[in-house]
């Protein structure tokens, strides 16, 4: 177990897709160590494979003290709206108001292939969400309003200069 470095935007490990996990290995084993290991760290909430270098369909979290992680999760669910700050370990110093749903399922596996079901709201409805759209390949930037996207994306460059 490790605590593995973040990678961080422009790096094109966060906008690949991830892979599906197909088959539990002893290095898939080895990932979600490295993965509830990283995130285990004050103010992190979540925490995607991609984000630490591995194409892979799997996140960490700890929301409220919980921590835990899912492999291969799918979003089933979403309801209701909330508008809030977001930020991301891999754009730092960013903070904006994102739209996501208030509640949110997503459905999975463990390291025994047995169904994991992750549900939650506020916090974890949203952390659900921002790190599938990671494993998808997207950002939190992505989802911001037009003008308030280019306003990220203007301060993220700014700060990459910096």
């Amino acid at each position: 177990m490790s605590i593995r470095k973040i990678r961080i935007v422009p790096d094109p490990v966060l906008r690949t897709p991830c892979d599906e996990i197909r088959e539990i290995t002893p290095a898939v084993k080895h990932l979600v160590d490295d993965l509830l290991e990283t995130v285990n760290d004050p103010g992190r909430a979540g925490l995607s494979a991609n984000q630490i270098g591995v194409s892979f369909r799997a996140f960490s979290y700890n929301i409220n003290g919980r921590i835990g992680y899912i492999l291969n999760p799918v979003i089933e669910e979403l309801k209701g709206e909330q508008y809030d700050d977001e930020g991301c370990l891999s754009v730092p110093g960013l903070w904006y108001k994102t739209r996501r749903a208030n509640y949110a399922r997503a459905c999975g596996i463990d390291l025994d292939g047995k169904t994991v079901v992750l549900e939650g709201e506020g916090l974890m409805a949203r952390m659900i969400q921002h790190e599938c759209d990671h494993l998808d390949g997207h950002i939190y930037l992505d989802r911001l309003e037009k003008d308030v996207r280019r306003q990220a994306l203007r301060e993220l460059r700014n700060n990459m200069h910096n």
